[in-house]
């Protein structure tokens, strides 16, 4: 959800010009301030933000992206395998060089993208080489023996630009970039790409493989902090790391990870859960999904339908509950005119139960500024659970 501040906007970010009447509730009866997710010198990864806000230091517990996806396929790794992610993309020409058109191949569904990566693990899977299917666009690639030092971009970094200079660098690299042209060969004849291209929707006519890495081990959220609880994302990123950290992964029917996703079900779930474990980790991706597409719209009515179907809906629930705590923040900032993560700190609110008998503040609202305003900066992200949980 966080942002910069856009001319359209009178030089507001989307949070401040969003409706967020939820939100700044528990900014203005709670605490308030801005958190570093991203340590210095880590890349702006979901991965690393997300572990920051569960209270896991990246730093000591850092691994490639697609080994939380593997625990989330159910796909078990030894200690000889590199996990990969395999993104369905889009591919365009522009001047006799391949372009990253779309990040996502249009958001392709599960029910298009699971025979598209079944049948190149039929025809490019080895006793080294496997494909595994995943949720929309997001898939996994898994190397036996494999090499994770070599050298890969995100997708959703290059949109637009040229992808020669992007692909796959170092040791490793050849192997890689075989797969990923033989891939493409694959795609050009695939049946869904002809129905979709036939519908005028944008092909997966390429693999890209990238968020690599080697299992690792981490202690489990109630060993570290006493706790049970469940995870609710449709990203398999977020769910994987719940599971890692013992977590149980809540299904929510309608839970897409983009704007149609059903925010609502997911905040009933999250009530739920609660009755029998002490805490809930709910991720939302569409403010996310809008700001990679570049879609200041989308991104505003995304914060907008979190704010009324998520919080508000929790906010509602948690007072058959005689005590609880809440608490509310992006993973990592997603700025609109950059179309990918950066990684300057975040805002976060938290509320408890007992910060309902203050008066709100009248001038604090959840957005970048009155976060900011607020003086209370948390440097070390992974810290902010212990802030959260223990007070």
């Amino acid at each position: 959800m966080a942002d910069y501040p856009l001319k359209e906007l009178g030089d507001t970010t989307p949070l401040q010009a969003a409706h967020t009447e939820s939100m700044d509730s528990i900014a203005a009866r709670g605490t308030l301030g801005m958190a570093q997710t991203i340590p210095e010198g880590l890349s702006p990864g979901s991965d690393i933000a997300n572990l920051s806000i569960l209270g896991y230091d990246p730093r000591r517990y850092i691994t490639g992206r697609a080994v939380y996806e593997a625990a989330s396929a159910g796909v078990k790794l030894t200690p000889r395998d590199v996990a990969f992610r395999c993104n369905l993309v889009t591919l365009g020409e522009q001047n006799n060089a391949a372009i990253m058109e779309d990040y996502s191949a249009g958001h392709i569904s599960t029910d298009e993208a699971q025979p598209i990566i079944l049948e190149l693990d039929r025809r490019l899977g080895t006793d080294e080489i496997r494909f595994y299917p995943g949720v929309s666009y997001r898939h996994l690639m898994v190397w036996t023996e494999g090499i994770d030092t070599v050298a890969t971009t995100p997708p959703h970094d290059i949109s637009g630009k040229d992808i020669a200079s992007y692909l796959p660098r170092g040791k490793g690299s050849d192997t890689l970039n075989r797969i990923m042209a033989e891939a493409r060969a694959i795609l050009q004849e695939s049946p869904v790409n002809q129905e979709r291209m036939a519908a005028s929707k944008p092909p997966a006519n390429a693999i890209w493989l990238w968020g690599q890495g080697k299992p690792i081990n981490l202690p489990t959220f109630r060993e570290k902090y006493g706790l049970n609880g469940s995870v609710i994302s449709a990203v398999d990123l977020i769910k994987g790391i719940g599971i890692t950290l013992g977590l149980s992964p809540v299904e929510v029917p309608g839970a897409t990870g983009y704007l149609d996703t059903n925010y609502q079900g997911k905040a009933e779930h999250a009530l739920k859960a609660l009755e029998a474990r002490d805490f809930v980790f709910v991720h939302v991706e569409a403010p996310d999904e809008a700001s990679h597409s570049g879609s200041l719209a989308n991104k505003i009515r995304a914060i907008e339908d979190f704010d009324r179907l998520v919080v508000r809906t929790v906010l509602e629930g948690l007072k058959r509950f005689p005590e609880y705590r809440v608490m509310v923040l992006p993973d990592h900032r997603t700025p609109i005119v950059r179309k990918t993560h950066t990684a300057e700190p975040v805002p976060f609110a938290f509320l408890s139960s007992n910060d309902l008998l203050k008066s709100p503040r009248k001038d604090a609202a959840f957005n970048e500024v009155s976060a900011q305003d607020s003086g209370l900066f948390v440097e070390q992200g992974s810290s902010l659970m212990d802030l959260f949980i223990k007070g």
